[in-house]
């Protein structure tokens, strides 16, 4: 069996017994799980097993007998919500998290919000609950994109459990500009990053002379046109920390090592960029003037350049001189589309992207 199997099946168990109010029989639990776990075959014995195992191991699971024949639920001490008091100031910090959850809309991780959310609804005091909705009046979450990961449903249930799993995924992955290849990774963890969903994982047989660190890339949910859990496991390596890797980068960008950028911000452009960080290890070098040199680590350009061009005249990016020039070019391009010769070809409807001859 592979390593944590029966742990993710047992948990599986749990949440198909949380759905089903007036419980399910061992066939009905058995087909649930091997639909969502993706399993290829599961005998009714080993779900037997795992609702004992739960028993044991103190979970409320009893059983009784129906037109059905004997099902199996978990009996009403297994919410326990009764028993917990919860305030207004408690339900709006709940409610605020779950806001910044949209990005998760479509996979199982929202099911499971949404599905304790309404499950605290039903128990809520009323009063508690108008006193919730005056205030959540006054406070709103934005800069959430909403965006829904419905279609990639199967995807994610089958990386989600490779990750688990330590199992080797066989995916299609179509990158921006190139055409769609096989890929066989190995996979680390999710992550969310500007509402996408990013899998962190090594490409099996890829790069193999660079420390297992350096191997790590982020791979966009969107851009999988298909994955498959094998029968083929790894051993994550040791000295892989997801924490220590995500906690290197400014954005969503991998790579061997960081560069070390340097920026010159005006006085006002400092007072912005403490309010807004741009790095967990950025720091000041302040100036006589006022301005300061902003120093931090990034794997890209697209890491800092997007940044710096928000501030315009107020930085000034010094080196890396490599991402220098890349600024260089893309500010004259800009230039030439701003200019004025360019913005009368526009409003006469030409471009300077035009082929077409005069």
């Amino acid at each position: 069996m592979a390593r944590n199997e029966q742990l993710i099946r047992q948990h599986k168990i749990l949440q198909v017994l949380e759905r089903r109010r007036y419980g399910a029989t061992l066939e009905e639990i058995r087909g649930a799980v091997v639909e969502e776990l993706g399993l290829g075959t599961l005998h009714v014995r080993s779900i037997r097993r795992d609702i004992e195992a739960l028993q044991a191991a103190g979970m409320p699971i009893g059983v009784q007998d129906s037109a059905r024949g004997k099902v199996w639920k978990l009996t009403r001490s297994d919410t326990g919500l009764h028993k917990i008091a919860i305030s207004a100031s408690e339900l709006i910090s709940l409610s605020m998290g779950r806001d910044l959850m949209i990005p998760l809309a479509g996979t199982q991780f929202w099911h499971g919000i949404e599905s304790f959310w309404h499950k605290v609804k039903e128990q809520l005091p009323e009063g508690v609950w108008e006193h919730y909705e005056r205030y959540r009046r006054t406070l709103r979450v934005i800069g959430v994109v909403p965006k829904t990961y419905e279609k990639q449903k199967g995807m994610l249930q089958t990386i989600n459990r490779a990750i688990q799993e330590h199992r080797k995924i066989d995916a299609v992955y179509e990158s921006t500009g190139s055409p769609a290849r096989q890929r066989l990774l190995e996979p680390y963890g999710l992550i969310i990053y500007q509402s996408s969903i990013y899998l962190v994982a090594i490409e099996s047989g890829h790069h193999t002379d660079k420390d297992p660190e350096e191997r790590l890339r982020h791979w966009k949910l969107d851009r999988f046109l298909s994955t498959t859990a094998l029968d083929e496991w790894f051993k994550p390596h040791p000295d892989i920390d997801l924490d220590v890797h995500l906690g290197r980068s400014g954005g969503i960008f991998s790579g061997d090592k960081p560069s070390i950028y340097r920026i010159r911000l005006s006085s006002k452009a400092v007072r912005w960029v403490q309010e807004e960080p741009w790095h967990a290890e950025q720091q000041f070098e302040m100036l006589a003037d006022g301005s300061a040199i902003l120093t931090l680590p990034a794997y890209h350009p697209l890491e800092v350049i997007p940044q710096i061009l928000r501030l315009g005249s107020a930085a000034e990016l010094l080196e890396p001189l490599s991402a220098r020039k890349i600024l260089a070019e893309q500010i004259a391009e800009m230039a030439e589309i701003y200019s004025s010769k360019s913005s009368k070809a526009r409003s006469s409807g030409k471009s300077r992207y035009d082929d077409s001859k005069d």
